[in-house]
């Protein structure tokens, strides 16, 4: 008997035992789960940019180090969105938790013509030709960030960009997605860049390796010269030259005279996060200003269950018409008059105060109709050290002006596009108006880093993804993830494709303008990072087929 009660005893122990090893297993394994990374993170467009970023990180390189190196990657994979011909927005934290912005936005050249915006398309669609150039500032940022936080030498930040460039690399998924299409094969075929990507002008198959030769030796000059190649060295001459031949007003003068702008960000306080964010023309401004007017309703987890829920997104409708009113007001500081008025809480309980069951016109918001815009890129970082880098960087419509430089290897933006239904003129040197808005949340216990790309989803796409992690309790990828819903230039409502339809009907119910979304609708891509504690999240937005990578 006392030997079967020692048996049966041993047993339980044993039993105990291994229950407590399958719990620390899992344990372990929901911990990893949930904390991809524990040090840094990068998040870019592809994962192979992401690797590269994380790369120039476990070689002792910066956050600033580690995004350079990564939006160069993505020039290459997406260049679509962005390039050597375009602009960028860094903001930028140190390890101190201080913020700088360092803008490098495209600006108006001297010689624009006086009737630019007689031009401008009238529907949503592409802005092409060499008149809507902006005087590239991309590499000047490059340049002052890296002189204000790199640790690296500037030319390391460039190999593997160069060696992608020059060895080439397979066809990007996404960039595939687009140029199968018809209306992109009828936007480039006719210019220098259709033979970059298809067979030749007469044969649209795609090649299966993407190389871009000429890009690669612009790159490998810059990476050796300095940036100071670009603006004012032979790569100046051959890529105005080549600007000009089609029409173009950039001049030499306006490379040489180009000047990043560097600022504190502008920050306001979301409950127990402090939101920082570059001042106007970007877009951080109109985001800051829909967080601030939801966060007034108190939302929570449990605030978004049943009828509430239904509420919260006709709340959130409400808030981005009146953002919508405040986009004509969002204008270059050094031109125009400052909007310091939209950070004001005295101004937003105002409009919150508006914010009924109801829905109204057009004029009760104060919208004034626009052109919808698409493109651009994001970059978030997070380095060991604490400090990060939010960076969104663009050539605007999707492959810029669609004038590419055959001496340089470069395409060029259309960003003075932007300034369509924004603006009555246009001046030398001015900034045009931007959706992107690259972000830095701060508590005590979680930084966030984050960005989005996709012209004007940009800010809808980004809010929705904030409030899902910051107030509704999703985790990262849930939030970015989530399907989204935006109201266009004309306070028509589109829901991607997938989005609960029981809450369409519902807003269709409360009268809300809801339309079908095109094809052409949700280009929205967020990429992000969270850290609480010693557990970092990194995603990069699935739409565009993105992965993170970190340590």
């Amino acid at each position: 008997m006392a030997k079967s009660q020692s048996r049966r005893c041993c047993f339980c122990v044993l039993a105990l035992v291994c229950c407590a090893v399958i719990i620390c297993i899992f344990a372990i394994f929901s911990t990893k789960q949930r904390c991809a990374f524990t040090h840094a993170a990068v998040s870019a467009d592809s994962s192979m940019c992401s690797d590269i970023g994380r790369d120039m990180l476990l070689e002792g390189g910066s956050a600033v180090d580690a995004a350079i190196a990564a939006l160069l990657c993505t020039g290459l994979v997406n260049p679509q969105s962005m390039g050597l011909g375009g602009g960028a927005i860094f903001t930028i934290m140190d390890k101190t938790g201080k913020v700088k912005i360092i803008s490098s936005r495209e600006t108006v050249p001297k010689g624009v013509g006086a009737d630019l915006l007689k031009k401008c398309p009238k529907t949503f669609t592409f802005a092409t030709g060499s008149h809507w150039i902006g005087v590239p500032g991309e590499l000047r940022g490059y340049e002052k960030a890296h002189q204000l936080y790199g640790k690296l030498p500037w030319a390391k930040l460039f190999e593997p960009s160069i060696k992608l460039a020059r060895e080439g690399f397979p066809m990007p998924t996404y960039l595939i997605h687009f140029l199968k299409k018809d209306i992109i094969q009828s936007l480039i075929k006719s210019t220098e860049l259709c033979e970059l990507f298809y067979e030749s002008k007469t044969d649209l198959r795609l090649r299966d390796t993407l190389k871009f030769p000429q890009l690669a030796k612009t790159m490998e000059t810059i990476s050796k010269e300095g940036a100071d190649a670009f603006y004012s060295g032979q790569i100046a001459q051959d890529l105005i030259q080549d600007v000009q031949e089609r029409n173009g007003t950039l001049s030499l003068d306006d490379l040489r005279d180009f000047q990043v702008r560097v600022s504190d960000a502008w920050s306001v306080q979301l409950g127990d996060y402090k939101m920082h964010f570059p001042p106007p023309p970007a877009g951080g401004a109109i985001l800051s200003f829909i967080l601030k007017l939801m966060h007034g309703f108190g939302l929570s987890p449990v605030s978004n269950q049943g009828e509430q829920k239904t509420l919260n997104l006709h709340l959130f409708l409400e808030a981005v018409k009146f953002a919508n009113g405040q986009k004509r007001n969002l204008k270059d500081p050094y031109f125009h008059s400052r909007i310091n008025y939209i950070k004001d809480e005295k101004f937003i309980d105002g409009i919150r105060a508006l914010i009924t069951r109801d829905t109204h016109n057009a004029s009760y918001y104060n919208i004034t109709p626009s052109v919808d815009r698409f493109g651009t890129t994001h970059v978030s970082v997070l380095a060991a050290d604490g400090s990060a880098v939010s960076v969104t960087s663009t050539i605007n419509h999707m492959f810029g002006a669609a004038v590419f430089s055959p001496k340089t290897g470069i395409i060029l933006n259309n960003e003075l596009a932007d300034f369509c239904g924004r603006a009555d003129s246009v001046a030398p040197g001015e900034q045009p108006p931007s959706s992107m808005a690259p972000t830095i949340l701060q508590s005590q216990e979680r930084t966030v880093v984050i960005g989005g790309s996709g012209g004007s989803f940009i800010t809808t796409a980004m809010a929705q993804s904030i409030m899902n992690h910051l107030w509704f309790g999703m985790n990262l990828n849930e939030s970015i993830a989530a399907k989204i819903v935006y109201v266009d230039s004309k306070n028509k409502v589109q829901f991607e494709h997938g989005y609960d339809s029981s809450l369409i009907a519902a807003m269709r119910e409360m009268k809300h303008d809801v339309k079908n979304a095109d094809i052409y609708t949700f280009f929205n891509v967020v990429n992000g990072i969270s850290k609480e504690g010693q557990c970092i999240s990194a995603v990069s937005d699935a739409r565009k087929y993105g992965g993170s990578a970190g340590y």
